[in-house]
């Protein structure tokens, strides 16, 4: 039975960290929602890549999904300037849900105050954004605490896809 995996993202998303994920859920049975201000529109990644936005965060519930993605780029950033989306993503970590976050991804994660004591990755910039966050950083290509999968570039794809797959039950 497949699940379905809210994605939040905005434009300046890299491209490969949406496209990727959202490919390997989908031929594993899986929807992907994308979720962002406005429904039906049209957000545009680093590299040129278009996804139409399915739902706007103001009428959606982490309650009616089973998983969340969290694309790396410059979009986590631009989503963080809205309380909503950090929300958003606390709500699945204390549902204990599974949480898909890569490169800048885990930048919304530290918006929940639920960091400390998870193991986590990420582009290194925001490595010490994270520590004070109270996460334990580690340096690894997928780094998997309690539910939540983090890596750190999309040369980690592979792995990252792997074990969100995994949490997934395939």
């Amino acid at each position: 039975m497949g699940k379905r995996i809210a994605v939040i993202v905005t434009d300046l998303f890299e491209d490969v960290e949406l496209a990727i994920p959202a490919e390997a859920f989908k031929a594993a049975g899986h929807e992907v929602v994308i979720v962002e201000w406005e429904t039906g529109k049209e957000v545009v990644g680093k590299h040129g890549t278009k996804a139409t936005v399915d739902l706007s965060i103001g009428g959606t519930k982490a309650g009616d999904f089973d998983a969340l993605l969290i694309p790396g780029g410059f979009s986590p950033d631009l989503l963080r300037a809205d309380d909503r989306f950090g929300q958003f993503a606390k709500a699945f970590i204390e549902e204990d849900k599974p949480v898909f976050a890569i490169c800048h991804g885990p930048q919304v994660l530290i918006d929940t105050e639920l960091l400390e004591g998870i193991d986590i990755t990420g582009y290194r910039s925001i490595r010490n954004d994270l520590k004070n966050a109270g996460a334990n950083y580690k340096d690894e290509e997928v780094v998997v605490s309690r539910k939540i999968v983090t890596s750190r570039t999309p040369d980690d794809l592979a792995a990252f896809n792997r074990e969100s797959l995994n949490l997934l039950g395939r």
